[in-house]
This record gives structure tokens, sequence and C-alpha cells, in this order.
């Protein structure tokens, strides 16, 4: 079996050489990340047509994800190698946009001084240092390292949302994603998100003809309001680094799987995030606990892993990506696929109450159990938008789901759908027309078979807007 769940790398100056792109993809890099805190706008632009052009080379659809920074709060760049803070220690924090020295630390937030308070916890890093606030002294903050390590770069720092002031997204967010709509972005990610609102400020056109918008569960609002920005987003990522600031750390595990199956329920792809392989920074081999987590991962259901710092800055960006590969490729084998539509009917699938939602519904949950009591070799999902191959996608079926578009920023768009393989097709046409052109595709590209039992899944002309209302069994000739 191929693997299914899908892969975000990070890229970085660990990967940016045309030659470790092509690597990374080569090992299983399905989606490639532009981490917008660490770029100006013109280093990430050449970034992007940089990856589109190595992937071009190869011939293999790789979507591009855009994080944008929002309003995460960092420090002014450390000195040299970074800093190394021990237990105890004291040292001031300031609000600043300036270099950071090892005994002051800039802060990139005017109001520090106001919502930091005396006894607060701040967290440095995705939890790599944790200091305790002492009070105000002066202009400064005075903070002591209840637990220590060393940082690097600009590392974030954690201040609770719910005394943020900055709202989501920023003037930054939006000229960073004016430009990347501009070029043709497939994914944007959307951090610190607190409600649905949030994801409608956004204000892009309706993906495909847009890209998808990825909203960011990092903050306890966000939890609050996940309902609601599910229904809005066209994904989400269950962003573990500050999730694990804002609620006690023995809630993250359960919080991850609640928000997964709430993905999934209503369609939407969901990436599990954040020093997934971190130890691979610089080591050659994970963690046992790390590669438990990659396989948890997958067995709650997550659409795609993504790594960070892993692929962005480690010593060696393939090996990550294959080690990620194979993990993930283990675990899906290990999948309960049988177990998997039971347990969405016990989440009461998301459909909404209209007609169109209602007939998504009946036909692609056919499809699925089609395929399973035939054995078919594959579900063709023929769709505009991508939509019925998500529809699809969240039953997990046990074979292989070949999504087909004649919309190149679909195909883009759908390697971040579990367990698809994109394809473009070059005609329009009627159902039928469609159907025997995706079928000769399957097979000149060794999908299927003379003799296969397929199932194919799609709009007929009967159909209106985001509506899929035909299920097939073919025999492919």
């Amino acid at each position: 079996m191929n693997r299914r769940t899908k892969i975000i790398a990070s890229i970085g100056p660990a990967s940016d050489d045309p030659r470790v792109l092509k690597g990374l993809i080569q090992s299983g890099m399905d989606i490639a990340r532009i981490n917008l805190s660490h770029e100006s706008l013109e280093l990430a632009l050449e970034r992007y047509h940089r990856i589109r052009a190595v992937a071009a080379d190869v011939g293999r659809p790789v979507g591009i994800l855009a994080d944008l920074p929002g309003p995460k709060v960092r420090l002014g760049k450390l000195p040299g190698d970074g800093v190394l803070l021990v237990d105890g220690q004291e040292f001031l924090v300031t609000p600043g946009t300036d270099q950071s020295t090892a005994e002051v630390f800039q802060v990139d937030y005017e109001d520090l001084l106001t919502d930091v308070h005396e006894g607060d916890q701040l967290v440095f890093g995705d939890g790599a240092v944790q200091v305790l606030a002492l009070g105000r002294q002066g202009d400064h903050l005075r903070v002591r390292v209840n637990h220590g390590g060393h940082l690097t770069g600009r590392p974030g720092i954690h201040i609770p949302s719910d005394r943020l002031r900055i709202a989501t997204p920023t003037p930054e967010d939006l000229r960073f994603l004016d430009a990347f709509v501009e070029v043709g972005i497939d994914m944007i990610a959307l951090s610190f998100v607190r409600s649905a609102h949030d994801v409608r400020r956004v204000g892009t056109e309706p993906a495909p003809r847009g890209p998808m918008v990825v909203a960011k569960i990092e903050t306890r609002a966000a939890v609050q309001n996940l309902a609601s920005i599910v229904e809005v987003a066209d994904a989400v990522m269950v962003a573990r680094g500050d999730l694990g600031s804002e609620f006690p750390i023995e809630e993250l595990p359960h919080l991850q799987k609640e928000i997964i199956r709430r993905c999934i329920a209503a369609g939407r792809p969901v990436i599990t995030a954040t020093q997934m392989l971190e130890s691979m920074i610089h080591s050659p081999s994970p963690t046992r606990a790390e590669a438990s987590d990659v396989a948890n991962a997958v067995f709650d259901g997550s659409s795609t892993v993504m790594l960070s710092g892993e692929t962005a800055i480690g010593d060696d960006p393939e090996h990550v990506v294959d080690v990620m590969s194979r993990i993930a490729a283990r675990a899906d084998e290990k999948f309960d696929y049988a177990g998997w539509p039971a347990l969405l009917a016990s989440l009461q699938l998301a459909a909404g109450d209209s007609a169109d939602s209602r007939v998504t519904n009946a036909v692609t949950s056919a499809a699925q159990r089609a395929a399973s009591e035939i054995g078919a070799a594959a579900i063709l999902c023929i769709s505009e938008s991508g939509f019925t191959v998500r529809s699809v996608a969240r039953f997990r079926p046990k074979a292989k789901i070949l999504g087909f578009s004649s919309d190149p920023r679909t195909v883009s768009q759908l390697t971040m759908s579990w367990g698809t393989t994109p394809y473009l097709l070059e005609a329009s046409g009627n159902s039928d027309e469609l159907t025997d052109e995706a079928i000769a595709l399957a097979k000149a590209k060794g999908e299927i078979h003379t003799g296969d039992l397929v199932v194919v899944v799609g709009g007929s002309r009967f159909s209106k807007g985001r509506v899929t209302d035909t299920v097939r069994v073919i025999e492919v000739p």
C-alpha cells in the first residue's frame, strides 16, 4: 500500500538549494511550507518560484503553503549562535524591535509591560524555555528562568491569547497575502485564529479560484469556537506549540484527537504539526517517542503531518522526510479502515441541512461502501473544485483515491487531501467523456489495469455547484 497520509516540509536555509528541493520531493514531500515569520517578502517570493520550478522539473504536483506570521510575538534576533539560559538566571525583557542581547531581550509587542503581569509564566520557543515574570523595572520586565534551554534566531514568546490585543490577520499578513495571491499560491495558513470572523477577514476568493485557507488552532478561543471555525475554513492545523502553552500539557493529546475528528467529519483536511521529529534537526534518527507520535497522528486520522525546523534548518532534510514517510506509510497499513466509517457516524457528519449536502454525504458514503464491498482497485473522483475528493477522503477508504480535475490549482490543492493522488484532466466534456479520460489516464499512469473494478464518483449534468450526485462501478476495459 502506498502512503496515504501527506507530508508538509518547511523550506528554509537547509533546503533552499534546488538539488535538496528535488530530493525532498523524491523522498515524499507533498507540500512545501514557506514560513513567513522568518522571511522578507522578496526572499519568500524567490523561494516560492524556486519550488515551483523544481516541482515542474520533477513532474509531480507539489502544493505550496504560505504560513502567515500572524500576531505572534517574537524576540528581536538573538546574537550569533544564540543564548543559553540556565535555571534561576534573571534577565530583562523590553518592548522593541532591535537585536536582543544576552542581558536584554527585545520583544516586538509594544503592550508587553501592560499585558504581562507579575507572576505570569512566559514560554519561549514552543516550550524550550519557561520564565516567571517578577515585575516591572523601569521600561523593562524582569524575569527569572524556571526551565532553561538554548534559544536561537527569533523565537516566539507566548502571551496568553485572551490578553493579546493584536487582531488576526495583521496588516503584515494582508501584505504577504496580496503578494502570494497574485502569484497563485495554493494554500495560506492563518496564525492565531480566535473566531470564524478572523478567517472571513482574509477575504480571498473561495478555493480553487483563491488559495485554501488553513486555520491554525493554537489558542483557547479557537478551541472554544472550533465548530464555527471549521465551518468557514478550507483546512485546519493542530498547531501544538502554542496550543500546548494555552492548555495544561496533559490536555493536548485529547485536544488533538477531538480537533482531528471534528475536521474530518466536516470534510476538512487536518494537519498535525509541531515537534514531530524535532530531534532529527541534528540527529540521524528520531526518538522512539517521536516515531510513536507520528504514527499516532496517523491513527488519529490526520490528513497531513508537518515538519518544521527539521527540514528548514536541519542537518539532513531529505533523510528526515524519508523517515517521516516510512513511519507514516507503516502506520497507514495498520490504520483502522474498517472501523473508521462507524466512528464518523458516531460523530454525526457535519452535513448541514441543505439538499446538496445530504446528497453529497449519501453518494460519497455509498462510494466508500461500494469500493470496500467489491474490493475496488481505486475510487476515481472527478471534481472541478476538489470538493468531491475531500468528501470521499473523510471516509478513509482502503482503496486508493485518484482525484481528477481540469483546474491546475485544484490539482495542487489536492496534495493536502488524505490518500489522494491528483491528476490534471486536459480536456472537458460531459460526465461520460470525463470518466473515459480519467480511466485512460489512470491506466497510462499504472494506477489501474484492464479488468479492475473501479468506483467513479462525481457530479452529473443535473448537479449544480458543489454537489456530488453520481456513483458508478466500472470494469476497466
